[in-house]
């Protein structure tokens, strides 16, 4: 049995790797970072000529109708090159939102306009307390004769500066659904928030009765987008693990000490072949957890969970290692690793800490 990746993936793999490479190198990353909105849209533009912005949605609605593993290609090429935008959180999370439990009237509206590079859309799910446990989702969804309406503030929602619509977590009669509100909606306010990874933009969203949609599905559909979060933040976090091993074990090769390249002492040979160690058997993961969210395979939410905390352990620890291998320069805005080490940072958080995906693996296994 073949458990590599198809021939079709493996060229949607590198056609990503070679025009990311050529339209999105560092140079332009911190030219993002500096802007007002953080929002590229002319490599957007181009992203939705290449159709990525329509991976995951159905034919049926202009996309190419394809799954998470496919995906999870691009994502990792993604964080290779520390792409900045809304890419994973609106063609990744609002729309497999969208596609599992979207009325026909949703889909035609926004699924379409995201395959087609026309509409931005985000999650929100964060609240005060910083977590994305259900138990701790506050903002209420209520329902009169007017349709749905949503009061509650969720924090570090990403791109809601730059969104055209917001999928939110809230409750009702104790269950927690999905709902979708126009972000240009009355009862609406997005307030910017700093953040320490500025290839991403977070946000404070206020609700104040705003008119909202309901998805079908409580916490059941909560559960599938907290799995499809779990794998694309673990594919990012794969990427980025690997161009800071690849930065890192460069710049050994000509940095010289004492008369010898610093790659030739058993210190930093020990330190990269640690990030080896870390880095080929979590691949296999991402790939398996991807494909059993596209095959819907028993174990689906046990390894996607598995798959965000390893990851996220794994390039946390792993930029700490490539900064320290880099020496002094490493420790500068001048030099670009700090774009991977803080990356790794903000996919450690974002949505929901190793330590919760790990508790969430025993829940789910029955321990």
């Amino acid at each position: 049995m073949d458990f590599g990746l198809s021939e079709e993936q493996q060229q949607l793999k590198e056609s990503a790797r070679a025009f990311l490479t050529g339209e999105c190198p560092t140079t332009f990353v911190r030219k993002v970072m500096a802007s007002d909105d953080g929002y590229p849209r002319e490599l957007y533009d181009h992203i939705a000529k290449l159709g990525w912005t329509g991976l995951v949605v159905p034919e049926k609605f202009g996309g190419a109708g394809l799954g998470m593993l496919d995906m999870a290609m691009v994502l990792e090429e993604g964080g290779y090159a520390a792409m900045p935008g809304p890419f994973m959180f609106s063609s990744m999370l609002a729309a497999s939102a969208l596609k599992l439990s979207g009325s026909d009237q949703l889909k035609s509206k926004w699924l379409t306009a995201l395959a087609e590079g026309k509409a931005i859309g985000t999650v929100a799910i964060v609240e005060s307390a910083g977590s994305i446990d259900a138990r701790d989702i506050n903002a209420i969804g209520s329902k009169g004769a007017a349709g749905w309406h949503l009061t509650g503030s969720k924090m570090f929602v990403p791109y809601a500066n730059v969104a055209d619509f917001i999928v939110v977590a809230a409750k009702h009669d104790s269950d927690i659904f999905l709902f979708v509100v126009d972000a240009k909606s009355p009862g609406v306010t997005i307030s910017g928030l700093k953040n320490l990874d500025l290839t991403r933009r977070v946000s404070r969203l206020e609700l104040k009765s705003a008119p909202a949609e309901r998805l079908k599905g409580g916490k059941d559909l909560f559960g599938k987008l907290v799995d499809v979060a779990a794998i694309a933040v673990a594919a990012d976090s794969l990427g980025g693990t690997e161009r800071a091993l690849e930065m890192a074990v460069d710049y050994s090769k000509v940095r010289e000490q004492f008369g010898k390249p610093i790659g030739s002492f058993q210190a930093l040979k020990h330190a990269a072949a640690e990030i080896v160690a870390d880095l080929e058997p979590a691949r296999a993961m991402i790939w398996y957890a991807s494909y059993a969210q596209d095959t819907g395979a028993a174990d689906a939410s046990r390894v996607a969970a598995m798959a965000k905390a390893r990851l996220c352990d794994i390039y946390s620890r792993s930029t700490d290692r490539a900064v320290l291998m880099h020496g002094g320069i490493g420790f500068t805005w001048e030099h670009d690793m700090h774009l991977w080490f803080k990356r790794a940072r903000f996919n450690e958080s974002y949505f929901g800490s190793p330590s919760f995906y790990r508790e969430r693996v025993a829940i789910l296994g029955a321990y």
